[in-house]
């Protein structure tokens, strides 16, 4: 995580510049190391940050009364030692911060979105590392930066502290320098102005001569050298003796020249590199006669190698260098512990034949993009054992070769590999919770048995499965496969047939007759297939499980109040790892809400059918009296065990006037059912006996209800067919109602023509006795047709009664020509909704032609008894 804004210590608030003039002790460090802030080291290291990081640009400041570039790099239109406003400056604020300064986007970091390079857009992206001095003095900042808004990670931040804390060193190397020894300094100044001292052996008469310089880089006078090589050869350090000497040699030998570095002592005991060159010069007969040459001091140069040496040593990260051959020239501590082998066995060794494992990595592919481009590559990579880990590498080329800098990140990616294992954990639990929550939903909410076993079945494959069967236990303890699926579609057909026959003649100890027996899940680990086979003696069933080959198997029980209701039989390929604890603990929590679900839509089922049978017992069937034909329909609500009160009559009266009646009891019970049986029941009889019309058969009924406490409301239609000689001549017939708070019949004309028989609507029946109801009637056509109904027709929560009215009337209207059976079950279907929310019943009479034979469509003529004569 990269760092965030670190506050400013008191006193800097919004003015960093303010804070940092206040400090007369940190000015006065800052002053002291101005002087020295230009250097070879200095310059290195910054350079080498900009490198690593992979900025445009990097640049070290110190900080006085104004900030002083000490070193620069990737910046044109400045130079070190070039100063400017502490107002102005990002090194202003990192150094009056006291730690790293970290600014992903400048223009939107209120820190220092104000200052001249964020508005003028040099400094989009900022990093920066305040640089402490002797006494621990904030005397400026090594930072990078470029022009594009970047994210700056942790490494980023540790590597430049690092190499600023380097610079600091450096920085009070050189100001302490200064301070003791001052003629030191004016001694190197002299060096700097001087540059090279000559010299000129002359081998005939050995005498060598060198001039003042020289004379100086060896720390002699004119008379401490006598002019001999022996006098030379004993200021070479003795390890560095014999190769000058074999290469002063080598050159007189061919005449040729002599380039080589090497070591002197000075007479005070210390050490100078010096950088030599010369040419062995031939007389008259070819042979060398003298050598000239000139030297000059390497020693600041060496050092500053050194030092940088020094600073990628102390490193905590890994450091090497390549050369064009890909061969180690230079190791730090670091790389040495990191790739396991010593110093010795990588400089001058080959990367790919002491690593080949890089040999075709990402390693290499990175590695020589950047040769090839020029550019720095940043990438993580895996290298395999004997080292084992991942690494992060930042690589740029070099005109020798490639640089490389890595850290060890294997513990930060095993960090990252764990949560990923847990939060990939988490969501398989969250998937499972979810599935037996869906489960739960959905099975709860279901009513069908068929619907409920495919859903169930669904839901398991493919999240916990390859495939599954589920099978129901029947009352009698049999069992039979009803469901299957598979997440392969071609198979799907081959699952199918293998469940109509593996349970046929099963062996008693076979598994799914152990867990319908024990209620306990049984599972096959593995090699399923070969288990399988070997308990099925269906030859089919074996040929049908080897082609299904599945590697596990699970029989888990589907159980519901205390028993086993069915069995899930789950399979897994050899592509899914055996079922785990939580992944049957999953299936066992989807199996009991899947039983139980089960259970209720069994039962659901057996209340249904009762419920219908017990409302169809109540319903006879009509009569056909001549040229009449009746049809009859009733239509129980979804709800299981909803006994309705809706009911349907039709019956002869003793003078053979046909009767028709639709109603409805208020309540959806038994009660209602057994008030809608009294009230059938009464109906009939009144009219019967009294042989009257439908307004005084209402009446009758009221008042019978309440003399004999029939404590209920209920509406109803009460129509009669009546027709004198001369009608069945004219080839008409009257049809007189009366209507209770029913829905109003319809009248289905021989053209086509529907029309509502609105009539009176009077009160409902159990009310008020002395409700006055009238008769309407209406002179019919032979070949109409009337409907009457109830209000589960029409009635629907997102309709309107005359919206609901309309539709009938359309649909009788298109199914004008039909059938009469037809036309009933085509109002039917149009209407009600898949799931009816409450009971319809429906009776139609079709007054055929009478000058004719009875119909065909009309069915065979069925009419009771003659009645006996009333008294």
């Amino acid at each position: 995580m990269v760092p965030g804004p670190t506050p400013a210590p008191e006193g800097a608030g919004a003015d960093p510049a303010g804070a940092l003039a206040g400090g007369q002790e940190r000015q006065r460090a800052a002053q002291r190391l101005v002087a020295t802030s230009q250097g070879s080291a200095v310059d290195r290291l910054t350079d080498l940050a900009a490198r690593l990081l992979a900025t445009p640009a990097a640049q070290l400041s110190l900080l006085s009364d104004v900030q002083t570039i000490g070193a620069i790099t990737g910046v044109s239109d400045a130079q070190p030692g070039s100063t400017g406003s502490l107002a102005d400056s990002l090194c202003t604020v990192t150094a009056a911060s006291g730690a790293p300064l970290v600014v992903t986007d400048a223009t939107s970091d209120e820190r220092v979105s104000g200052l001249p390079p964020v508005t003028s857009g040099a400094v989009g992206a900022y990093l920066g590392v305040p640089l402490t001095g002797r006494g621990g003095h904030v005397v400026g900042a090594l930072c990078v930066f470029g022009p594009e808004p970047r994210t700056w990670s942790p490494a980023d931040v540790t590597l430049l502290s690092e190499l600023a804390s380097a610079a600091a060193r450096e920085l009070e190397l050189s100001a302490l320098s200064v301070d003791y020894a001052s003629g030191e300094l004016r001694w190197q100044l002299a060096i700097d102005a001087a540059g090279i001292g000559s010299w000129d052996w002359d081998l005939r008469t050995g005498r060598l001569t060198w001039d003042e310089r020289l004379l100086e880089l060896f720390g002699l006078g004119a008379a401490d050298f006598d002019g001999t090589i022996e006098s030379f050869n004993a200021r070479v350090h003795p390890d560095d003796l014999a190769r000058v000497g074999q290469a002063l040699s080598e050159a007189i030998e061919c005449c040729g020249t002599v380039d080589l570095e090497y070591r002197t002592v000075l007479p005070d005991g210390t050490m100078r590199w010096i950088q030599a060159r010369g040419k062995a010069l031939s007389g008259p007969a070819g042979d060398a006669v003298r050598v000239l040459g000139a030297a000059y001091d390497t020693t600041a140069g060496r050092e500053a190698d050194a030092r940088l040496a020094r600073v990628l040593e102390s490193m905590s990260a890994a450091f090497y260098s390549l050369d064009r051959e890909w061969c180690f020239t230079y190791v730090n501590a670091e790389a040495e512990r990191l790739l396991g082998k010593v110093r010795e066995e990588l400089l001058g060794g080959n990367l790919w034949e002491l690593f080949p494992a890089a040999a075709g990595s990402d390693f290499e592919v990175h590695y020589r993009a950047a040769v090839e481009s020029g550019q720095p590559t940043t990438f993580e990579a895996y290298y395999p054992p004997p080292l084992d880990g991942w690494y992060e590498l930042r690589a740029w080329p070099t005109p020798d070769g490639l640089s490389v800098y890595f850290l060890d990140i294997t513990a930060r990616r095993d960090a990252q590999e764990a949560a990923q294992r847990a939060q990939r954990a988490a969501e398989r639990a969250a998937q499972r919770l979810r599935l037996v929550a869906a489960v739960s939903a959905d099975l709860a909410a279901a009513l069908d048995l068929d619907s409920a076993l495919s859903r169930l079945s669904t839901y398991v494959v493919p999240t916990l499965a390859d495939a599954c069967i589920v099978s129901l236990v029947d009352e009698q303890g049999g069992l039979r496969d009803v469901a299957s699926w598979h997440v392969d579609e071609e198979l799907r057909p081959l699952l199918e047939r293998y469940r109509h026959v593996r349970l046929r003649d099963l062996p008693p100890d076979a598994p799914v007759l152990q867990t319908v027996r024990t209620s306990r899940p049984y599972v096959f680990p593995d090699r399923a297939t070969e288990r399988i086979t070997s308990i099925l003696r269906d030859d089919a069933a074996r040929q049908m499980i080897e082609q299904l080959a599945p590697e596990s198997a699970v029989v888990m029980p589907l159980r519901a109040r205390g028993r086993t209701v069915g069995l899930l039989t789950v399979l897994r390929g050899v592509k899914r790892p055996a079922p785990q604890r939580e992944d049957l603990l999953t299936l066992e929590e989807i199996c009991d809400r899947a039983g139980l679900a089960l259970d209720n839509a069994r039962l659901y089922t057996q209340q249904q059918r009762l419920a219908e049978g017990l409302q169809r017992s109540m319903l006879t069937s009509p009569p056909e009296p001549d040229h009449l034909q009746i049809v009859v329909r009733y239509r129980p609500a979804a709800r299981a065990a909803q006994v309705g009160g809706d009911w349907y009559d039709a019956f002869l009266q003793p003078d053979g006037s046909t009767v028709l009646v639709i109603g409805d009891v208020m309540g959806h019970d038994v009660n209602a059912a057994a008030a809608m049986g009294q009230i059938r029941s009464l109906l009939r009889g009144i009219a019967y006996y009294s042989g009257a019309g439908p307004a005084a058969i209402l009446t009758g009924l009221d008042a019978t209800m309440q003399g004999l406490d029939v404590e209920t409301t209920a509406t109803a239609v009460v129509a009669r067919l009546e027709q004198t000689p001369e009608q069945k001549e004219q080839g008409t017939t009257v049809l007189r109602w009366a209507n209770a708070g029913h829905p109003p019949p319809l009248l289905l004309q021989p053209d086509g023509t529907v029309t509502t028989l609105d009539g009176r609507s009077t009160l409902l029946l159990g009310i008020d006795p002395s409700t006055a109801r009238e008769d309407a009637e209406r002179t019919v056509e032979r070949g109409s047709t009337v409907l009457l109904y109830t209000d589960g027709l029409i009635e629907r929560r997102h309709q309107s009664v005359d919206e609901g009215l309309e539709l009938l009337r359309k649909a009788v209207a298109d199914l004008a020509g039909t059938p009469l059976d037809e036309l009933c079950d085509g109002i039917l279907d149009r209407l009600l909704p898949e799931q009816p929310e409450d009971d319809v019943a429906l009776v139609a009479v079709r007054l055929h032609l009478q000058d004719r034979p009875r119909p065909p469509e009309a069915g065979p003529r069925r009419v009771p008894r003659t009645p006996r004569p009333q008294r």
